[in-house]
């Protein structure tokens, strides 16, 4: 059964396996990218959402039923009720993200909207520290060194504006939002029902701009179903549920850093299954982002053997 109880982060082993359920997320998006990409060849990026939400949205059904039956005593329905509005409010803040994402990238590069997305890396702990969270030195270091990776391997020309930068600006914003709005709430709701109704609102909304926006064609979709598949069963299905477990475990700062690993794995897989360049500059970038990610891991860890000694020291006073 899964608990409703928010779980202590002070527990290492606990933490540990937070920020890996984290990794995993970041490599089942990363490896998303080469999908998306395929599939965006035949169809908008309002109908594939829609198609891919659907999917989460259904490989999600048989574990909701099961946990349903195997917590049929224990679970109350003012428990199923709140975990279903935490939900249709993350699904809301993750359809105006994702949405953003997709309008602001067509004027301008993958490149550099990968890393105006990922600016979360900084504006999570930004924003942590002005709701007076807890935000150590090495959280900054981590998330600094990680950015400078991120540069390094998304942007290869001279950084310029343009109108697409700003959409994806606000996009990133608005990621930053679903990131902490989870660190806050995942502890609260049941995961399972809380990323089904998640999903069922990026669903319905992607469904109803596609038919407004975009032309809708059954040879396409067919053409586009292995992309559609990839995105909708372990993109969204899998991935999204996962970055609710692993969120209830890790600091939010440190879950942004992890989780921005994706543009590795992305550049990693483009690499191996796009035959995409893979330069200096883009292993720099990785290694970088690596640092970083284990910068913030290895800064956690001190900070609480330094608060363990002090708690030893204050017993043996």
């Amino acid at each position: 059964m899964l608990t409703e109880k928010k779980l202590d982060r002070g527990d290492g082993s606990l933490r540990v396996r937070g920020l890996l359920i984290l990794l995993l997320v970041a490599f089942i998006w990363g490896s998303a990218f080469v999908a998306q990409r395929a599939g965006m060849d035949s169809i908008g990026p309002f109908t594939y959402g829609s198609l891919r939400f659907a999917l989460g949205c259904l490989t999600l059904l048989p574990l909701l039923l099961y946990f349903r039956r195997q917590r049929a005593v224990d679970s109350s329905h003012e428990l199923r009720c709140h975990s279903r509005k935490i939900g249709l409010a993350a699904g809301g803040i993750m359809f105006i993200a994702s949405s953003l994402q997709q309008v602001g990238i067509v004027d301008t590069t993958a490149g550099k909207a990968a890393f105006i997305t990922c600016l979360y890396i900084v504006f999570v702990p930004l924003v942590a520290f002005f709701m007076h969270r807890r935000t150590t030195r090495a959280n900054w270091l981590g998330a600094a060194t990680a950015l400078a990776g991120l540069y390094f391997l998304s942007v290869q020309a001279g950084f310029y504006m343009e109108k697409g930068d700003l959409i994806v600006l606000v996009c990133s914003f608005f990621w930053t939002g679903h990131i902490l709005f989870v660190d806050r709430y995942a502890g609260e709701a049941e995961v399972v029902e809380m990323a089904l109704c998640q999903f069922l609102v990026c669903c319905v909304l992607n469904t109803v701009v596609a038919l407004w926006w975009e032309d809708f064609s059954w040879g396409a979709v067919t053409a586009a179903a292995v992309p559609i598949l990839y995105g909708g069963i372990l993109s969204v299905g899998i991935a999204f549920t996962l970055q609710i477990v692993g969120q209830r475990y890790a600091d939010p700062s440190q879950a942004a850093v992890v989780m921005s690993m994706e543009s590795v794995f992305g550049a990693l897989t483009g690499w191996l299954v796009l035959a995409e360049s893979m330069g200096i500059r883009e292993i720099a970038g990785c290694i970088l982002m690596i640092a970083g990610m284990l910068i913030t891991q290895l800064g956690e860890k001190c900070s609480a053997n330094n608060a363990k000694h002090e708690d030893m020291a204050v017993h043996v006073k």
